[in-house]
């Protein structure tokens, strides 16, 4: 349940925050604000990680890497492709395929531990479209005869 707090913001950070509102059409000075202050505190608890906007959204990523949800995916489907393969194989396989160092791999687990229905959302998502995506293009080769 939300609270209401009285918060007084230096004239530069009130500044930025009319213009992160700007680009966001939409969202409430509270919300952007609730939004804002909640991510600065997740990447507090979790320092790999922050917060940019995207063709698809607002999303949690990895500082020099890849999104988080990218990384959880390639973890589940690494364990899934491999499921006799221990923990320390598995991160290595991920580390290989990927690209993505082993630290940030982990950092990614253990942000998706903290918060794994925002996580596992975005993976869903992505399956869908890319399901989505070849239903198109197998319709396509049917249509075209190839």
């Amino acid at each position: 349940m939300a609270s209401p707090t009285s918060v007084r913001f230096d004239s530069t950070v009130t500044e930025r925050l009319h213009r992160f509102l700007s680009a966001h059409p939409g969202l409430s000075t509270s919300s952007a604000t609730n939004l804002l202050v909640d991510e600065s505190l997740r990447s507090h608890e979790h320092p790999s990680v922050i917060f940019r906007d995207g063709p698809a959204g607002r999303r949690a990523r990895l500082a020099g890497g890849p999104d988080v949800w990218e990384v959880v995916a390639a973890v589940a489907s690494a364990r899934s492709a491999e499921p006799d393969l221990d923990a320390p194989a598995v991160l290595r396989l991920v580390e290989e395929t990927s690209g993505v160092p082993e630290r940030l791999i982990r950092a990614a687990i253990d942000y998706w531990t903290a918060y794994p229905a925002e996580i596992d959302e975005w993976v869903i998502r992505a399956q869908e479209e890319a399901g989505e995506a070849e239903q198109r293009w197998r319709r396509q080769q049917q249509l075209l005869g190839s």
